[in-house]
């Protein structure tokens, strides 16, 4: 699944480790994300929402 949240964490400036403590996840788990290892799970996915104010639709593509 493509994602834009690295571009998000850059754009506010936060580093993964920042990000992964304002998502009560591991770092580990935000560069998984972000690389495309691992998709999150449906409720990390709605806090990663909140936390940008953005619709899931705008932060995560399900298109190959």
């Amino acid at each position: 699944m493509q994602n834009r949240l690295k571009v998000l964490r850059a754009m506010r400036d936060w580093s993964q480790a920042e990000l992964a403590l304002r998502l009560d996840v591991s770092r580990q788990a935000v560069n998984a994300i972000e690389t495309g290892k691992h998709d999150p799970s449906l409720p990390l996915a709605f806090r990663i929402s909140r936390l940008f104010e953005l619709p899931i639709e705008e932060i995560f593509d399900d298109q190959p």
